[in-house]
């Protein structure tokens, strides 16, 4: 800190908080640490007696911290976000628009290396309303050098968007749902109303729904007549165990569809598939669906929705954070099921 006379300090940091008493009716900063000093705030710090002040230096190639938050905050974000004025040198990313939050977690990394400064954000790939804060960024000291935030905007740059929020496409969807007991109206359908509610939930249409007996080709067939209709994307619902009665993924096979899982690292959904057909994706659905408030189709219907083709890879990361811990009062997606880990 460099102590200054008052009337050369304009222009320059203020190095702490600038107390301000007046009796009976105030006590408080009138001036905050990091403040730059204005010719108009003179008269006001001659009135609390102040004729010298502690100063930053503040040199040519340095950057305050209000200046480097807004410039990270709009490296960083991508469609979707909007950046706050900055307040006590950190800017937050809002959410323009509903959707899917996606976060170059590598990138974001090689920008945290970065001494000086920082980027926090929500977990990559979870649904977010309008209006969620997304991520803050601000610098640790008040002033920073040029040359770090330089650094970030051409990581930000060779990496876009490090953010950004993607929109939910509003597909037709088919549902397929197996089984003799209900093919045969032994019992009635309970697996259906939960896939349609599923479905809404995110703004989808349900085209149409077929029951099917537990035979692989009448399930083929079926899942063919969807794609003919022009179904966008299919859930194919029960039969996905190793019971000899569940013909699921043979019929899923036989579709002629490329395969792209079965099974997934995640409890509940470990039976799960994933396939494609004529750029439709096909999803197996196993019966936990029906009963687990939370499971593998609430992680991977998003992702489809926002329009990724998710790989096989994709759905291995998923592991790590994998086992959802069925709470009473159900926080998802606030909670850590299914982020997976960073690789």
């Amino acid at each position: 800190m460099k102590l200054v006379p008052l009337g050369d300090s304009i222009g320059m940091v203020l190095a702490h908080d600038m107390t301000e008493i007046i009796p009976g009716r105030w006590k408080g900063a009138a001036f905050k640490k990091g403040h730059i000093i204005r010719e108009e705030d003179i008269p006001r710090l001659l009135n609390m007696g102040k004729e010298h002040i502690g100063i930053i230096e503040y040199k040519a190639n340095s950057v305050h911290e209000n200046e480097a938050a807004i410039r990270m905050g709009s490296a960083a974000a991508g469609p979707g976000l909007r950046l706050t004025k900055p307040s006590e040198g950190k800017v937050s990313l809002i959410a323009e628009i509903p959707g899917l939050l996606k976060v170059n977690y590598r990138a974001l990394l090689d920008i945290n290396c970065i001494d000086d400064l920082m980027i926090a954000t929500l977990h990559t790939n979870q649904l977010v309303d309008t209006g969620t804060v997304i991520a803050g960024t601000r610098i640790v000291p008040l002033i920073t050098e040029e040359e770090r935030i330089t650094k970030v905007e051409k990581i930000c740059k060779k990496n876009y968007p490090v953010i950004q929020i993607m929109p939910l496409r509003r597909l037709k969807a088919g549902i397929i749902t197996t089984g003799s007991e209900v093919f045969h109206r032994r019992i009635p359908d309970e697996f259906g109303p939960v896939i349609y509610e599923k479905f809404e939930e995110l703004d989808c249409e349900v085209m149409k729904q077929i029951y099917s007996n537990d035979d692989s080709d009448i399930i083929a067939q079926s899942i063919n007549t969807l794609i003919e209709e022009n179904a966008e994307i299919i859930a194919v619902t029960g039969g996905m165990s190793v019971d000899p009665d569940d013909v699921t993924p043979l019929g899923i096979r036989k579709s002629g569809a490329e395969i792209i899982s079965y099974g997934a690292p995640t409890l509940p959904g470990a039976m799960f598939m994933l396939a494609y057909k004529n750029g439709v994706p096909i999803i197996g659905l196993p019966g936990c669906v029906m009963y687990s408030k939370r499971t593998i189709f609430d992680l991977i219907l998003p992702r489809l929705l926002a329009g990724e083709r998710v790989t096989r890879e994709d759905i291995a990361r998923l592991g790590h954070g994998g086992l959802c811990m069925g709470c009473k009062d159900c926080r998802y997606p606030s909670c850590g099921f299914g982020k997976g880990g960073l690789y």
